[in-house]
């Protein structure tokens, strides 16, 4: 079955494939550039009855000469027949391109990732024909993202870490250097990796942290069901205002609790009867990088003292 977390990592290696650099640096091979790298087919079948796909097969083109093949898998937990399945891969394409070929295994939980490293040997008594080691990009081997200007510098990689690192303890605090490392980039830029990262955060706890965090805009992955796609189907529909205000409202509710802002009553109250979805979207911007509860309402009109409070107004 192909999950998001495939889709996934299939569409971020062939757009951006700088996420291996960290596979590349280890073995001491120069950064991937995408202009040195061309897309294959996936394809490994020989007899049609039974399909063979790897997830993303790569070449390397090298300034050198000495090309070589990237098989990429997405291993989310151990499968006994991935010891055959990746030898057969690995052979294939080596004997198809006749280059040498590296397979790498993307692995969020540590366990599956210990499994993944191998080796995986095809043995008779004492002698082995064929040995298989994968090269595991799992949270023992892509650093956790400590600084915000990374998502700045290299979105693909920042975001490829965030996926990885999706099981971590410290991922709240992964993914809030990933929302302030947006600030500026331009819409289209940031609904690109937002919804690039949600896809690929599945339905796990850090997706729901995710959705508290990102801004809301229109659908990058149709079909998919993100924060952005419920948003945008929402607008569609009349009657949903009021229903938008409500979710507007609970997300930035959500942000400052996750960001251990403190919320007075009033400024609650003042939240949560505000009807303005402009507003609302405002407030949720300032959210991300609010250092107070009060500066969500920096250069909005002042609150009157006294009288009736429009609640459409805000105020």
């Amino acid at each position: 079955m192909v999950t998001a977390t495939h889709e996934t990592a299939h569409r971020i290696f062939q757009e951006h494939p700088e996420v291996l650099a960290p596979a590349f640096e280890t073995l001491g091979l120069p950064p991937p550039v995408k202009a040195d790298i061309e897309v294959l087919s996936p394809d490994v079948t020989e007899l049609r009855p039974m399909e063979r796909r790897v997830d993303t097969v790569l070449r390397i083109v090298s300034s050198s000469g000495d090309d070589f093949i990237v098989a990429v898998e997405t291993q989310t937990r151990r499968a006994p027949d991935k010891e055959a399945n990746w030898a057969y891969y690995v052979a294939y394409l080596r004997a198809k391109y006749e280059l040498p070929v590296l397979l790498v295994a993307v692995c969020k939980s540590r366990s599956t990732a210990s499994w993944a490293t191998g080796p995986f040997e095809c043995r008779i008594g004492p002698w082995t024909t064929q040995v298989t080691r994968p090269f595991v990009l799992g949270p023992d081997t892509v650093p956790e993202i400590t600084d915000e200007s990374m998502m700045a510098r290299e979105p693909a990689l920042a975001t490829f870490t965030a996926i990885v690192h999706s099981e971590s303890r410290n991922i709240d605090a992964i993914l809030d250097l990933l929302a302030r490392g947006m600030r500026p980039f331009d819409k289209e830029t940031a609904k690109y990796w937002c919804e690039f990262l949600e896809v690929g955060l599945e339905n796990t706890p850090a997706r729901d942290t995710w959705k508290g965090l990102q801004k809301m805009v229109a659908t990058y992955f149709p079909g998919r069901g993100t924060l952005f796609e419920e948003t945008y189907l929402e607008g569609k529909a009349e009657g949903k205002a009021e229903g938008k205000a409500e979710e507007r409202t609970a997300l930035i509710l959500h942000v400052l609790e996750k960001r251990e802002i403190e919320v007075s009553e009033g400024a609650h109250e003042r939240i949560t009867s505000c009807t303005d979805l402009d507003q609302l979207a405002a407030w949720l911007d300032r959210a991300l990088t609010a250092e107070a509860a009060d500066d969500l309402f920096t250069g909005d009109p002042e609150v009157p003292d006294d009288g009736p409070r429009d609640k459409g107004a805000c105020g």
